[in-house]
């Protein structure tokens, strides 16, 4: 699996632009264009819908060693054996949680079997939103795994939201010491501007989902980036 320091180009399964096609094949698509992660967010699906999806995800993602990061939900992310879950700042800070260790009472380390040997499930990583930088100071304080800062740009995945602009890029880039990825309305017109601002790590939904070709977009986005460093 590829580790989240390497990772640059976080691409995702959104349910809002599957537009009828197989959420697992969009998956494949994304793996062969070159996406280090990729996110399910089906924020209109009832549970058992996502848990359908995440089975059939899962399997693509993995044989491509790719992390896949469920959004929202805790417990599922760790039923399906996602390495990853996401979490808004409402999420988690208003839910009363002030560190991620704290989570372990909601998810708990599972025994499974493999090849007759008893596996424990790896440890579930945790990404945290945030649009300002108090936020980020108090999602690094709570021991998030990674960050998302913005949205950047004016979005439709959050059309209610304000975005952030290139000034908190710039200050995530000089302030931020663990894997951060922009967010939020980043296309191939605007992405240059995003990484001159700093950043290193993007993620992106309707650029990729809304393309002809998926790989290729995804190829497209990637070439743009500068190499990821260690940290930032």
């Amino acid at each position: 699996m590829k580790l989240l320091q390497e990772c640059q180009l976080y691409a995702f399964v959104d349910t809002a632009y599957l537009r009828g096609r197989a959420p697992e094949l969009i998956a494949q698509q994304l793996c062969d264009g070159g996406a280090d992660l990729i996110q399910l967010r089906a924020k209109e699906s009832p549970l058992d819908e996502l848990r359908r999806l995440a089975e059939a995800i899962l399997p693509v993602t993995q044989r491509a060693g790719i992390a896949l990061v469920i959004n929202d939900h805790l417990s599922l992310a760790q039923e399906v054996g996602a390495e990853f879950c996401h979490l808004g700042q409402d999420d988690f800070f208003r839910a009363g949680y002030t560190h991620v260790s704290q989570l372990a009472a909601v998810v708990k380390p599972t025994e499974t079997r493999t090849n007759g040997r008893s596996m424990v499930t790896p440890k579930l990583g945790i990404g945290l939103s945030s649009a300002a930088p108090e936020q980020a100071r108090r999602a690094v304080a709570a021991g998030a795994d990674y960050l998302g800062v913005g949205p950047v740009f004016p979005t439709g995945t959050k059309p209610a939201a304000k975005p952030v602009t290139l000034e908190y890029v710039r200050w995530a880039a000089a302030n931020l010491h663990l894997p951060w990825f922009a967010i939020g309305g980043i296309t191939l017109a605007n992405v240059d501007e995003v990484v001159a601002a700093g950043a290193q790590r993007i993620c992106v939904v309707s650029a990729i989902l809304c393309a002809d070709d998926l790989a290729a977009a995804c190829r497209k986005l990637k070439d743009r980036l500068p190499p990821a460093r260690s940290s930032g």
